[in-house]
């Protein structure tokens, strides 16, 4: 029986490695294109009930895009849609936004909109999985 849970575990932590380096498509950006690299939640995603926390996106662009806001769906509820908080451009570009989470979830998903060439448009969507909450 212990084998059996191991064996199930295992293959459910590579199936989650396998997913969440799906949402990011490998091939070169198309013009005018965002793409989101990852969600950077703080504490693992150990998050502490009735806290805000700020959650970092890096992004690779084509150009220099202008993010209007960025949008969340917890557990498929949503979108919850807030401002950016903070913009960093260059090498090491990312935004900032500010989340509130929800304690009956264990996983969200973001994507941003923003504006590039006089054109709206949206980025990809990237996720992470809530580890737990704290009280």
């Amino acid at each position: 029986m212990k084998h059996a849970a191991i064996a199930i575990l295992t293959s459910l932590a590579v199936l989650v490695a396998i997913s969440s380096c799906a949402t990011v498509p490998k091939e070169p950006l198309a013009p005018g294109e965002v793409r989101l690299l990852r969600m950077e939640a703080p504490d693992g995603g150990n998050f502490q009930m009735s806290v805000s926390y700020l959650v970092n996106f890096p992004f690779e662009a084509d150009g220099h895009p202008e993010f209007s806001r960025a949008c969340c769906y917890w557990a498929g509820d949503g979108p919850h849609c807030m401002k950016i908080t903070r913009v960093t451009y260059g090498s090491e570009a990312e935004f900032q936004i500010s989340v509130y989470p929800r304690p009956d979830t264990n996983k969200v998903e973001c994507y941003a909109e923003y504006l590039m060439d006089g054109k709206k448009r949206r980025t990809n969507s990237v996720s992470t999985f809530i580890t737990g909450f704290g009280r």
